[in-house]
């Protein structure tokens, strides 16, 4: 039996023995939809475990070479998610270490992982928690020695429209005007009235909605702020959905929905002004999607920070002008 260095040296190697019938320089290159575990600390400093899709990237600068070595990052990915948590630090590392496995071939690294984060949330107004789900991704490019990163997830809120809201109180008035025509008003009826099915004979209609954020993040090596935005994100809402819920949590929760009436481009706005007062935060880029139960389409704004060379309004995911390699 050959050893196994020799049987290796006798396996051909289509990538670099043979050259591309059409040459060219590859913006990206890689594999996406890998499946791995990831660890990350919670805002406690416990470590919680998850499973990620990671997307890993080199680009090909020679224009001759077939192909690049798309088995060694899927090794550097395990052996990271191994060692380490995720962490800023981590990510650099993992770009550093494609780079330099892809000498000559590539200047220009990208990692993309995204997860759900899940945490205890406390029920707005009883004793009690439940778990609340939120879709998040990292994504980290190292292009020569510059490192940027980004961050983007998903908060989920309910909207209730102030159109259907101003003609729901029509109608109570117009109800009221009705059985009290007679001019005498007592105010024990009135208070009976008023929680009945005739006095309150019309509601607004309100949806779940989601807010879609990506951010630019200062290069920082700690940890990612993913409790921090997300509760800046719901603060500036103040509608999230909720996980457990008894009846004083629904009716905490009508109250804030009727202190709160929004449109989408109400939402748009309050999630701009919280991320523009967040140091952190390079640029940004807010979809906000209410699911409308009045009809089958959507409503649905874009925001972002404005930034010259930054995020673009696009139809779709967001873009970066000054680094149109950005994936969505």
């Amino acid at each position: 039996m050959k050893p196994l260095d020799n049987v290796l040296r006798d396996m051909p190697d289509i990538a670099n023995e043979v050259r591309p019938s059409v040459a060219g320089k590859l913006e990206w290159v890689g594999m996406n939809d890998i499946e791995l575990p990831v660890r990350i600390e919670d805002d406690q400093g416990n470590l919680i475990q998850s499973t990620a899709r990671v997307t890993a990237y080199v680009n090909l600068m020679d224009p001759l070479v077939r192909g690049i070595h798309m088995s060694r990052l899927y090794l550097h990915l395990d052996q990271a998610f191994q060692e380490r948590p995720l962490t800023p630090g981590t990510l650099r590392q993992m770009l550093r270490s494609f780079l330099d496995s892809h000498e000559g071939l590539s200047d220009r690294a990208l990692v993309r992982v995204d997860f759900d984060y899940v945490i205890r949330r406390k029920a707005l107004e009883s004793d009690n928690v439940g778990w609340r789900r939120y879709p998040v991704s990292m994504i980290g490019i190292l292009e020569g020695q510059e490192f940027s990163l980004e961050m983007g997830l998903e908060v989920l809120y309910s909207s209730t429209c102030p159109c259907s809201a101003a003609l729901a109180r029509q109608l109570i008035q117009d109800q009221f005007k009705k059985d009290f025509e007679s001019g005498h008003v007592d105010f024990e009826a009135v208070y009976q009235w008023l929680g009945t099915e005739e006095g309150i004979l019309a509601t607004p209609h309100s949806q779940r909605s989601a807010a879609e954020i990506r951010v630019r993040l200062t290069p920082t090596f700690q940890m990612f702020p993913i409790i921090e935005l997300i509760d800046e994100v719901e603060g500036s809402l103040k509608t999230p959905v909720q996980a457990t819920v008894k009846r004083e949590d629904e009716q905490a929760f009508a109250l804030l929905n009727g202190r709160n009436l929004m449109f989408c481009e109400d939402a748009g706005r309050r999630i701009q002004t919280a991320l523009n007062a967040d140091e952190r935060i390079l640029d940004f880029w807010a979809r906000c999607t209410h699911y409308e139960s009045l009809h089958p389409h959507n409503a649905v704004s874009v925001v972002t920070k404005g930034v010259k060379g930054g995020y673009v309004a696009g139809a779709g995911a967001p873009v970066r002008l000054d680094q149109e390699h950005s994936v969505s």
